[in-house]
């Protein structure tokens, strides 16, 4: 779930050669990619998981300001859990990529997809928890956003240009914003929907801001004919 800088990234510099897709980083990233159906299956077959009875009394559940669905306590707490886990993978596989100088064509493809499509996965479950004006525009726009930015830096590509965007610090926020908000609202406490909405909204204005930034390094090229 880390932002690159880049729209079309240079070769990098020779790495050492694991002689095998399946390093410590890779893993890590598949793991996190499995980890969506188990996130999904929580989400929606409590029973087959063997959840879905309170896990305190809704005195207490009361007391702590969750939702009216008390019956879900343990299956909020166990989704975002996984949320939290692939988050972490996430910056663990970069972190043993760098440490172990371990790299590959195969991780560079993998780790974007497997943030998108866990950041995809809970965003639908949340539209579909909470189905407002505020959560739809959120998953339009996040989605939208990371297609566009794909496409544009495939694009970039072929053109054969390596054009680097100042968006670093913009991505990093917008992701760290991303995934609080989706954890508050993943955790479902009414005392904390407040909070996440008001993270949500921010991380919406982050992705457009990071999505512009990448548009207007790519404009040159866009608007040449032919």
């Amino acid at each position: 779930m880390t932002e690159t800088t880049k729209l079309h990234t240079p070769p990098s510099p020779p790495m050492q050669d694991d002689k095998s897709i399946f390093n410590l980083p890779n893993n890590l990233t598949i793991a996190r990619i499995l980890m969506i159906p188990l996130f999904v299956a929580i989400a929606y077959w409590p029973p087959a998981m063997g959840i879905g009875m309170p896990a305190i009394s809704d005195n207490v559940i009361a007391r702590v300001g969750m939702s009216e669905f008390s019956d879900s306590l343990l299956r909020h707490l166990l989704l975002t859990a996984v949320f939290i886990i692939a988050a972490i993978t996430d910056w663990l596989d970069g972190y043993f990529a760098r440490k172990l100088n371990v790299t590959s064509a195969f991780g560079r493809f993998l780790d974007p997809v497997a943030d998108k499509l866990m950041v995809a996965a809970a965003l639908i479950i949340l539209v579909q928890w909470h189905p407002n004006i505020i959560m739809a525009i959120a998953a339009i726009v996040i989605i939208s956003r990371e297609i566009a930015v794909s496409a544009l830096r495939e694009w970039m590509a072929e053109l054969g240009n390596s054009t680097s965007v100042a968006v670093s610090y913009v991505g990093k926020l917008k992701t760290t914003f991303q995934m609080v908000a989706i954890t508050v609202l993943l955790l479902n406490w009414e005392s904390l929907e407040t909070i996440g909405y008001a993270l949500m909204v921010a991380a919406v204005i982050l992705t457009l801001w990071s999505m512009m930034i990448y548009l207007k390094a790519a404009w040159p090229y866009l608007k040449r004919s032919g």
